[in-house]
């Protein structure tokens, strides 16, 4: 990959992670075109790309995060099991509630994830309605609404999440779509589909550098530069940052039908082109 490749993939990456359109599947809609093979130079830069915008989410969301973690770290209050937690202790344990499923399918089920991940463009826009559907469906729902999201919402939440791996199903759009159907506030999904994503990210980009290393450290790097990559690394998260602040905007207005729109045009072309192969 050259520095232009890089840069359009690093903007894709970076827009995509936030917007309920699917990064995996932008990316592999994206390598497709620029004639990228699957695998090639894929796993640096994928690393790469993810980190970024795993830092754009800690830029946009910092003041929100130095609270959970002061809150944290507080000594628990007088009383019995969960009633000892503060606001921030119970935010922390719904994410880690979340992380459970992702946990599971990293875990157990990687290697089939990544079999279905190099199957083409084909389950990519099936995948895409699904997202369709399911941004459509929290759009119109009408579901009494929470004053705080649940452990058991947490849960089906992160279930929402670990079944996102599949590319063309939205990470951020299932999660928030998932947690809005539930009856959660708009005003706090965004956030918390944002936040709960960085422990899982973070730990399979440095399970797949560990991976790498075992086969030596060309096979981390592959043939990539380290300029592309730093270009592809910096799209990403200046792309990232701007997408992150748009989305928690998009979704507490309530506009994700729009998305939904999106998503079934660009789910159409991709089967009618499939099938006309």
């Amino acid at each position: 990959m050259d520095c232009l490749d890089t840069f359009i993939l690093g903007l894709v990456q970076g827009l995509t992670e936030y917007l309920p359109v699917s990064s995996s599947g932008h990316l592999t809609i994206g390598s497709a075109l620029l004639g990228i093979q699957d695998g090639e130079d894929n796993l640096m830069f994928t690393v790469a790309v993810h980190v970024a915008t795993v830092l754009s989410t800690l830029v946009v969301l910092w003041s929100e995060i130095a609270k959970l973690l002061r809150g944290t770290f507080q000594p628990l209050s007088q009383g019995t099991g969960l009633n000892r937690l503060n606001d921030e202790q119970r935010y922390v344990l719904n994410i880690v509630i979340s992380m459970i499923p992702i946990g599971i399918v990293g875990v157990f089920f990687k290697d089939t994830v990544e079999e279905i991940f190099g199957s083409g463009l084909l389950i990519v826009g099936c995948c895409l309605l699904v997202t369709a559907a399911l941004l459509a469906f929290s759009y119109y729902a009408k579901p009494r609404v929470k004053e705080n999201i649940s452990m058991r919402d947490a849960f089906i939440i992160g279930l929402a999440q670990a079944l996102a791996v599949l590319p063309g199903l939205s990470r951020s759009g299932s999660t928030i779509a998932t947690g809005l159907i539930l009856g959660n506030k708009k005003s706090q999904m965004a956030q918390f589909s944002f936040l709960m994503v960085i422990p899982p990210i973070l730990g399979e980009a440095l399970l797949d550098i560990v991976k790498g290393m075992k086969d030596g450290m060309e096979s981390v790097m592959g043939s990539i530069e380290m300029l592309p990559l730093l270009v592809g690394f910096f799209t990403a998260f200046v792309s990232g940052v701007v997408a992150c602040k748009w989305m928690i905007s998009i979704v507490r207005k309530g506009k994700l039908i729009y998305f939904a729109y999106y998503c079934a045009i660009v789910a159409v072309a991709i089967l009618v082109t499939e099938c006309l192969k």
